[in-house]
């Protein structure tokens, strides 16, 4: 069995997408379509697609408007990887421990995205970001409702 916290080297991708804000709807749409044609499904399904999307939003609004989305399935897991072009992630927000304060107008995003994935690895720096994210395709995590 692989080792559940290793995302592999993906092979071909079920998505390979260049976005900008305009599509962040269109992308989020495809990704949920293709994750439920996966295997996902409920909760599990909702989750994804939204740590997706926030990725996706915060490319769009922190990195120069505009990204790049792999979609991919391996070793039994879905696999998602959003990189963008900019100026990388503050430290600090790297590894968010807890959310912002209620106040805050941003910082929100890579703290979801940590509590809704089992996986989550981020690659930063001053050429860009790169974040993968998985769920895995079956087992108990995947719920009906």
């Amino acid at each position: 069995m692989p080792d559940p916290g290793v995302i592999r080297e993906p092979p071909p991708p079920l998505l390979w997408r260049e976005f900008t804000g305009s599509q962040v709807g269109a992308v989020r749409h495809a990704v949920t379509r293709l994750a439920a044609a996966s295997g996902l499904a409920g909760r599990r399904l909702e989750d994804f697609a939204l740590a997706v999307n926030e990725l996706v939003t915060n490319a769009v609004r922190h990195a120069g408007g505009r990204g790049r989305l792999r979609l991919w399935r391996t070793d039994g897991r879905l696999c998602c990887e959003v990189t963008d072009d900019g100026p990388g992630i503050p430290a600090h927000r790297v590894e968010p421990t807890a959310p912002p304060p209620v106040s805050a107008t941003d910082g929100r995003g890579l703290w979801l995205v940590s509590r809704l994935c089992d996986d989550v690895r981020i690659t930063t720096g001053p050429a860009g970001t790169t974040v993968r994210i998985a769920a895995p395709l079956s087992g108990p995590h995947l719920t009906t409702g």
